[in-house]
C-alpha cells in the first residue's frame, strides 16, 4: 500500500479496499495518533506548516466578495489565546463553554479553544430560545459566546435571553463580524450594538472576545493543563425538533482519533469548502479538526454557510475562485446543485464531494455527476460516532448505494436483536439488521443518563438505530433507519423505496416520504415533494404516476403535496420531524371538520412532551374532541396557542 504523489500533487495509494484497511490495522492506532487530545493533534499540525493559509472567510457568495485569510500559525495562536480567554474566566476541565455562533474564523477559534480549556458546548442558533436554554442548564456551561447584531438582533437577543435564563453563565463573550465588513457598515454595526439589549443580571459579565485574546498570550496554555484523551473535549446536542435535545458526550480520543482517520483516508493536498454549520459534528470535524490536522486549507463561504448570500447561485464561480478540489454536503445540496447551470465557470480542480447525514438517492447522484462530471463519495457516520464511521474510498472503488467501508480501527456489525433491543447475533453478509459500531471514535454516552437507556447493542457496540447489511467486500448498505420506517399495519415499508419512485418522474425535484397516522393501520404513507423549474403537474398526477412507480402496493402514498420549499433542518436535511407534524395535523383536522365540531387545531413541538396536538374548542365540545382525538399517540393540549 505505497503512498506516492501524482503530477497534480496529489497523494495517491492509500486505502483503496477491505484488504488495504486490514493491512493498516496491523499497526496498532495508538501508534498511528500524534496525540491523543484536540490541542496538540492542532498545534502539532500548525507547528508543521506555520506559513500555509489554514483558514479563508467570506462574507458573502458574490464573486467579488473580499476573502480574510489565516495562515496555521495564527490558527494556532488564536485558538491557544481562546483557551487562555476561558481559563480565565474560570473555565477548567469539566466545565463548558456554550458557542451560539454562526460560522466565522473566530467560531473555530472558541470551538478548539474551549476544548483546550474546558469543554466546547456547540447549540444551534436557530433554536428556539427554550430549547438554547434547556441546554445550557443541562450542560452547566459557565459561559456563553455569541455574535453581536449584524443585520438584525435577533441571534444576540436570544443570547442576552439565554444568559438571563442560565444561571451557571457567568461571562458572555461578544463576537463582532464587523472586521470582516467594509467600513460605513462596521460602523452601522458597532452603532447598532451600542444601543442593543444586555442582559438584565448583574453577575453577568460581557466580555468583547477578540479584546480577550488579544489580552492573552498566544504560545502556552497559562492553566499548564494536562489534557487527558478520556477528558470530554464538546458537546454536540443531537434531536431537539420535538422534544428536549440529547447531549452527546465527546471525548478528546473520539475527536482525534476521527481526525487522523480521516487523514489516512483522504487525499491531500486538499481545499475544501465549508457550508455546514459549525455546531454541527460534520462542520466541526470534516471542514475543521480534520481538515486542519491534514493541513488542508478550508474556504468558509459566509457565516451561513451554503444559505449564506450568494453562495448556491454562485457556487460554481465559488469552486472557480478558490480552486476547491472538494466540499461536503447533504442531499438537498446536491440536488439544488444538480439543476445549477454551470455558466462557463471551470471547475478542473474539483476532484471529489462527499455525502452524509442522509440517504442519498440513487437519482440525486445520478443527475449531480451528470452535472459536476466528477464522482460523489456518499459516507456515514453519526454523532455519537464523532462523525465519520464508513466513506467510500477516494482512492478506491466507489461502489453505487453503499456508504463505503468502515472507517480503519472501528468497527462495524449488522446484528439480529431481540425485543429489548440487545444483540442475539451477527447477521450474515448480505442479510439486514441493525447496525452497530464499536472503537475509539464512539461516544461514551449522553449527559443525561435517562438517554442512555437502550443504546448499547452489547457492551461497547453502540446500536445506531439505522438498518442495514454488510456485502462481502465490505462494503455497508443501508437499507432504512427504525424510527423513519413507516409502519403499515405491521408491515415495515422504507421511505426510501417511495422517495426514490418519485425522484424518477421528470417533474420532481425532492421527496420525502413519511408516515401519516391512521386510527386502525397506525401509519400510511405520504409524500411531499417539490416541483423543477416549469413544470406545474397536479398533485392527483404525480399519485398516479406514483402507483406505476412504486414497486410495493403497500407503500404507494394515500396522498402527495406539492411544497413550494421542502422543511430542512439547519444542516440542510429534510426536516421529516417537520413533515410528520404537518401529516398529522392534516389528518386530525379532517376528523375535527368530518365531525362538524368548531375546534381548530394546530400540531407542533414541545419541548417537554414531544409532539402535541394545540386545540382550541368551546367548553362544551372538549369531551367530544377528545373522544375523537384519544385515538392518536399525541397529548391533547386545550391551552396552548393555536
Amino acid at each position: 500500500m505505497p503512498d506516492t504523489t501524482n503530477d497534480r500533487g496529489t497523494r495517491t495509494g492509500g486505502i483503496r479496499t477491505q484488504a488495504d484497511i486490514d493491512e493498516f490495522e496491523r499497526t496498532p492506532w495508538q501508534e498511528k495518533l500524534p496525540a491523543q487530545n484536540t490541542y496538540e493533534l492542532l498545534c502539532r499540525a500548525c507547528d508543521s506548516h506555520p506559513d500555509k493559509t489554514a483558514l479563508r472567510f467570506v462574507m458573502t457568495g458574490e464573486a467579488d466578495a473580499p476573502e480574510f485569510v489565516i495562515d496555521y500559525a495564527t490558527l494556532k495562536a488564536r485558538v491557544t489565546q481562546a483557551a487562555n480567554a476561558f481559563h480565565r474566566a474560570g473555565i477548567t476541565t469539566g466545565t463548558a463553554v456554550a458557542l451560539l455562533l454562526p460560522n466565522l474564523p473566530q467560531t473555530h477559534y472558541a470551538l478548539l479553544g474551549a476544548q483546550a480549556a474546558g469543554i466546547a458546548s456547540p447549540i444551534n442558533p436557530m433554536l428556539e430560545v427554550d430549547y438554547i436554554a434547556a441546554i445550557v442548564n443541562e450542560t452547566g456551561a459557565q459561559a456563553l459566546v455569541a455574535c453581536a447584531p449584524v443585520s438584525d438582533s435577533a441571534l444576540w437577543d436570544k443570547a442576552v435571553a439565554v444568559a438571563d435564563r442560565c444561571p451557571s453563565v457567568r461571562t458572555l463573550f461578544v463576537v463582532s463580524a464587523a472586521p470582516y465588513l467594509p467600513a460605513a457598515a462596521r460602523a452601522r454595526v458597532d452603532a447598532a450594538f451600542d444601543t442593543a439589549s444586555r442582559p438584565c443580571r448583574a453577575d453577568v459579565k460581557m466580555v468583547g472576545f477578540d479584546q480577550a485574546l488579544a489580552a492573552e498570550p498566544s504560545d502556552t496554555l497559562v492553566s499548564k493543563r494536562r489534557i487527558l484523551a478520556t477528558d470530554i473535549c464538546s458537546h454536540f446536542h443531537t434531536g431537539g425538533t420535538t422534544g428536549l435535545p440529547k447531549v452527546a458526550m465527546h471525548t478528546h480520543l473520539n475527536e482525534a482519533f476521527v481526525a487522523s482517520m480521516l487523514k489516512a483516508l483522504i487525499p491531500s493536498p486538499n481545499t475544501i469548502l465549508c457550508g455546514l454549520p459549525l455546531f454541527h459534528v460534520n462542520g466541526a470535524m470534516i471542514t475543521g479538526l480534520a481538515a486542519f490536522h491534514g493541513g488542508w486549507e478550508v474556504v468558509m463561504v459566509t457565516p451561513a454557510g451554503y444559505r449564506g448570500q450568494g453562495v448556491m447561485p454562485n457556487f460554481w464561480k465559488l469552486v472557480e475562485r478558490f480552486r476547491a478540489t472538494s466540499f461536503s454536503g447533504v442531499p438537498t445540496i446536491y440536488a439544488a446543485l444538480a439543476d445549477l447551470p454551470r455558466e462557463g465557470a471551470d471547475i478542473a480542480s474539483l476532484r471529489f464531494a462527499f455525502c452524509g447525514a442522509a440517504p442519498l438517492p440513487a437519482e440525486v447522484a445520478r443527475r449531480f455527476e451528470a452535472a459536476a462530471g466528477i464522482p460523489l463519495y456518499e459516507g456515514y457516520g453519526l454523532t455519537e460516532g464523532a462523525c465519520v464511521s464508513s466513506l467510500n474510498p477516494p482512492q478506491g472503488e466507489r461502489r453505487l448505494g453503499t456508504v463505503g467501508l468502515r472507517l480503519p480501527h472501528q468497527a462495524i456489525g449488522v446484528w439480529k436483536v431481540d425485543g429489548s433491543g440487545h444483540a442475539i447475533e451477527p447477521c450474515a453478509p448480505g442479510e439486514t439488521g441493525v447496525i452497530g459500531i464499536n472503537g475509539p471514535n464512539v461516544f461514551p454516552g449522553y449527559l443525561r443518563e435517562q438517554d442512555n437507556r437502550g443504546i448499547w447493542l452489547n457492551p461497547g457496540w453502540l446500536n445506531t438505530g439505522d438498518l442495514g447489511h454488510l456485502d462481502a467486500d465490505g462494503y455497508l448498505h443501508l437499507t432504512g433507519r427504525a424510527k423513519e420506517l413507516i409502519i403499515r399495519g405491521g408491515h415495515n415499508i422504507d421511505p426510501a423505496m417511495i422517495e426514490d419512485a418519485l425522484l424518477q418522474h421528470p417533474a420532481v425535484a425532492m421527496a420525502a416520504a413519511v408516515g401519516q397516522p391512521d386510527a386502525h393501520t397506525g401509519e400510511l404513507p405520504v409524500a411531499y415533494v417539490t416541483l423543477k423549474p416549469g413544470f406545474s403537474p397536479a398533485a392527483d398526477e404525480l399519485l398516479a404516476a406514483a402507483r406505476s412507480l412504486v414497486p410495493e402496493r403497500a407503500a404507494v402514498p394515500v396522498r402527495i403535496d406539492i411544497l413550494q420549499e421542502m422543511p430542512l433542518t439547519s444542516v440542510g436535511k429534510v426536516a421529516r420531524a417537520e413533515l410528520r407534524m404537518r401529516a398529522a395535523e392534516h389528518v386530525l383536522r379532517e376528523i375535527l371538520a368530518q365531525a362538524g365540531t368548531a375546534a381548530s387545531l394546530r400540531v407542533g413541538p414541545d419541548i417537554r412532551r414531544g409532539t402535541v396536538a394545540f386545540v382550541q374548542c368551546p367548553a362544551a365540545d372538549v369531551a367530544r374532541v377528545q373522544d375523537l382525538l384519544g385515538r392518536f399517540p399525541f397529548p391533547l393540549d386545550f391551552n396552548g396557542p393555536v
